[in-house]
């Protein structure tokens, strides 16, 4: 009589793929989770695809940085290399990108900077571009987690009139200026070298905002909304998967993920029942998807 349940066809597997080979570098704050070169994430995600988790979310180191994020729309970039060797070795799996500047840029904010502000507008081209490429390379589904205004439509359109209409956006469509994503920003060695990021990502203590964005990006033409972090909002999963009738993702994020491995480690918790009950709130919250660093260990649970 179990209302909710768990399947391994429901995760999302992040992955941080980096320049070089042989390069498997594993994430101090991120125990389990490896910046990967790409001949080392052909093997990452052969394991992925045979625990049944069919998808996966790259994220990009690059070898190179600079003012306009140049690296994250190269079309021989990182994660375009890395989209084309895991189609090519695991064609079945369904590769999603991350569309974001703050990995490719040196002041490690996610748009083009002015007098110390992120400008908008200027940066909906950048994010069309890197789009573009992505799908241009190979990539079945594109992620926009930057939160500038309109960057659905521009990355829509975009893609449209390149020739990749059926390239579905899962939007990072509420995306909270949260304290969670520290870990993250070690691993994707991303952190702003200058003030934050709460100017263009949502106030942790507002929840009907979070409706308004989610009817935004759904009119922009998203195809699938985001709701990130996920366990500190399960209120808006709930208030989101009520209110639209749209597949909704939840990001257990990074910092969610060290939390159980630290108190994992020290013995305080049962690491394994309090990953899969963490989990199971999420799915039950509403989540029909759930991208999570969890993702392999919770499989294996699963599979059992």
């Amino acid at each position: 009589m179990r209302e909710t349940s768990l399947s391994p066809d429901k995760f999302i597997y992040p992955l941080f793929v980096t320049f070089g080979s042989g390069v498997k570098k594993e994430i101090p704050s991120m125990p389990g989770c490896f910046q990967e070169s790409v001949d080392e994430v052909i093997k990452s995600v052969k394991e992925v695809y045979s625990l049944g988790i069919p998808s996966i979310l790259i994220f990009g180191i690059p070898e190179h940085k600079d003012e306009i994020g140049s690296s994250a729309y190269d079309e021989h970039g990182v994660v375009q290399n890395a989209i084309r060797a895991i189609k090519d070795a695991v064609p079945e799996l369904f590769v999603t990108t991350d569309v974001c500047m703050c990995e490719y840029t040196n002041h490690g904010h996610c748009g083009i900077i002015k007098d110390g502000d992120v400008q908008n507008d200027p940066t909906l081209e950048l994010l069309a571009k890197e789009a573009v490429s992505h799908a241009k390379a190979g990539a079945d589904m594109v992620a926009p987690s930057d939160m500038m205004d309109g960057r659905v439509e521009a990355i829509r359109l975009a893609l449209d009139e390149e020739g990749f209409s059926e390239i579905p956006i899962m939007s990072y469509a509420a995306k909270y200026a949260s304290s969670f994503y520290g870990p993250f920003r070690e691993a994707a060695e991303s952190s702003p070298q200058f003030g934050d990021r709460r100017s263009y990502q949502m106030d942790p203590a507002n929840r009907r905002e979070a409706l308004r964005e989610i009817a935004l990006d759904i009119e922009e033409g998203a195809d699938i909304v985001m709701v990130k972090p996920a366990l500190a909002y399960l209120d808006i999963i709930s208030d989101i998967k009520d209110a639209f009738d749209i597949p909704v993702a939840a990001y257990n994020v990074s910092g969610e993920y060290s939390l159980v491995k630290a108190a994992g480690r020290l013995g305080w918790i049962d690491e394994k029942r309090v990953m899969m009950e963490i989990l199971t709130s999420i799915k039950r919250a509403g989540a029909d998807l759930i991208l999570t660093y969890f993702a392999k260990e919770a499989a294996k649970i699963l599979n059992k």
